[in-house]
């Protein structure tokens, strides 16, 4: 059984170092942080599991609950290396590459499912701090996190579900390594999330940055069966490779042959999939007028470059039209 320590000490100093802050595009705001004490535990474990006393932030009280059932709508945005070795709310060491996530009331650690209702992808992560202090938001995700999700820019709306996983998983992400993504949530209840979303204030700090949450179809579990856009990552075996109808280009057309990879002259790009196979890479290209380049034993399909992301965006809806659904915008660095 696990044990559940209320109140600690090392809890308590280390929700008021990071207790005053919220996120926005990988950066904390508000409050200082301070360097990790001598003290800060560097082991990774699971017990024992911290809940903590209620707190007051910035007139807001927040209760700390073990809520086995926990299931949740609400906005997610990320952080990332201005806390790289800082200590979390529960003694650990901070890193931005982890998959790990801060919460106001969750104990810690707690196991969540999180969900981007756009896409309908869902990945495991791994809550260890506490956070964002900021009302208009629920989760804060590492970058690790929100990359795996698809979450690169501004917030997107999420739906957060404790979970239980298999102790494998579990020692996967304390060693800061992602699980494999969870199947596609169905389209029946994502419209009902989408829906709940909807009637939440948008948060005013990123309502430029805000990812729609628009009726979009739900992500398909690959198949062999599948057509071109129909998978999630990487596809298997055979399928139909020749859309049903001749795309209109969202972008400057290419030839849809594998080569490397030209120099891109924008910052931003979308990336549609990669596939193990040449052949569906080459079929996704030509159906959404993309490149292909190869990378590492994959075939990557990109649409672009643009020179704003707000144009990449725009083109972003024609891609998943053509039933990508898991396709998202890019910022080359």
């Amino acid at each position: 059984m696990k044990s559940i320590v209320k109140g600690g000490g090392l809890m308590a100093g280390a929700m008021l170092l990071l207790s005053g802050c919220g996120s926005m595009d990988g950066k904390r705001e508000g409050g200082a942080t301070a360097s990790p004490p001598p003290s800060a535990a560097a082991g990774v474990a699971d017990v024992p599991v911290k809940v903590g006393d209620p707190y007051t932030i910035a007139g807001a009280t927040y209760t700390p609950a073990d809520i086995p059932d926990y299931d949740d709508v609400g906005y997610a945005s990320w952080y990332g290396e201005e806390l790289a070795g800082r200590p979390t709310a529960n003694g650990e060491i901070f890193d931005p590459a982890g998959i790990s996530a801060a919460h106001k009331t969750l104990p810690l650690p707690s196991y969540v499912e999180v969900t981007a209702l756009d896409t309908g992808r869902t990945i495991l992560v791994r809550v260890n701090d506490r956070g964002p202090m900021v009302g208009d938001r629920l989760i804060d995700l590492s970058r690790g996190a929100a990359e795996q999700l698809g979450l690169t820019d501004g917030v997107a709306a999420v739906r957060v579900r404790r979970t239980n996983p298999p102790a494998a998983e579990r020692a996967q992400l304390r060693s800061g390594k992602p699980v494999p993504e969870r199947i596609a949530t169905p389209e029946s209840l994502l419209a009902i999330l989408r829906s709940k979303a909807k009637a939440l204030p948008v948060p005013k700090t990123a309502v430029a940055a805000v990812t729609p949450v628009t009726a979009q179809p739900a992500a398909p579990i690959a198949s062999g069966k599948a057509k071109p856009g129909d998978d999630r990552f990487v596809v298997e075996g055979p399928g139909t490779t020749k859309p049903a109808s001749k795309p209109a280009p969202v972008a400057k057309p290419a030839t849809a042959t594998t080569k490397p990879a030209a120099p891109v002259a924008g910052k931003y790009a979308i990336q549609v999939g990669a596939f193990s196979s040449e052949t569906r890479a080459n079929a996704a290209a030509k159906a959404v007028g993309g490149h292909v380049a190869k990378a590492g034993t994959l075939w990557r399909v990109r649409v672009g470059p643009f020179a704003s992301d707000a144009e990449a965006r725009g083109a972003l809806g024609k891609v998943k039209a053509k039933g990508f659904r898991d396709a998202v915008v890019q910022r080359d660095r």
